[in-house]
């Protein structure tokens, strides 16, 4: 069964994306696995390093998680989805890696604290996931809730910009939970385009997204990329956004230049990271 992987730290922000990720697990029927890192150096005293205590100290913490995600339980709307927990030693990166490396997982939900209090994204482990590691990643704030049949916007540019298979599958599976099967492409361009290159952008994208009714949407590129884009999810109405980090386009500057710190500082709603 395809998996939705949840980062929990046991935090209010852990615990609103382990929500949101039962509630897209519910509509797409897929399994919910939670994650926590033990890091290297907790639960170790080094001047009175005991390896009964630690290895003691390392059940208790897996005995925590799978107490924490039992929680959840208790609502009954989520009673039905699979829930497994997942407690390793290591640095959050390794872990996750090493997950995913044997299990099929389809993206990872990470809780934020949403607009109130994004700034400090930069150097979280929220932040590493997003520049750092390349599985499709739903950044959820606190603010974000899931809808019956989520609006889905795609930023992209059709120039360099270039879907994965990876990408598409990540986006495929958001795209089940929207009824009818929608999605907004919003083109930043840094000039006019050409009609011709126009048409073939929009085709490679139909082509890769069969099935799904798609609105395409254009704005010029002026320096103000994330006020567009916020501007778009706004009027739009927009649940999830969708980015697609790669180097060298509009889209990567969101990144190199903190644009999405700000994306995210004035937007309460959930963004789809697509690394590749």
């Amino acid at each position: 069964m395809k998996q939705i992987l949840v980062a929990s730290d046991f935090s209010n922000s852990a615990s609103h994306a382990m929500t949101y990720a039962l509630s897209l697990a519910k509509i797409l029927q897929m399994e919910v696995a939670v994650i926590h890192a033990i890091h290297p150096t907790e639960g170790i005293n080094n001047s009175t390093y005991n390896a009964i205590f630690i290895e003691d100290y390392y059940a208790k913490k897996r005995s925590a998680l799978k107490e924490w995600a039992e929680t959840f339980r208790q609502n009954e709307t989520y009673k039905e989805v699979p829930i497994k927990t997942v407690c390793d030693v290591g640095f959050l990166r390794k872990v996750i890696n090493k997950y995913t490396e044997y299990n099929s997982v389809s993206f990872l939900v990470m809780g934020i604290t949403g607009a109130t209090g994004i700034k400090g994204i930069v150097g979280s482990n929220t932040s590493m996931v997003v520049t750092k590691m390349r599985i499709p990643t739903l950044i959820v704030p606190l603010e974000s809730v899931l809808p019956a049949s989520p609006s889905v916007a795609l930023a992209t540019d059709y120039k360099t910009t270039k879907l994965s298979v990876k990408d598409v599958k990540a986006l495929t599976q958001i795209l089940k939970a929207t009824d009818p099967k929608r999605l907004d492409v919003l083109h930043i361009a840094e000039k006019v385009m050409d009609a011709k290159s126009i048409k073939n952008g929009e085709k490679k994208l139909k082509e890769q997204i069969p099935d799904v009714e798609i609105k395409f949407n254009y704005i010029d590129d002026e320096g103000k990329t994330s006020n567009g884009i916020i501007d778009f999810i706004e009027t739009n109405e927009t649940d999830i956004l969708c980015l697609v980090k790669h180097n060298h386009n509009i889209i990567y500057r969101l990144f190199a230049s903190s644009t999405i710190n700000e994306i995210l500082n004035k937007s309460v709603k959930a963004i789809l990271v697509l690394h590749e």
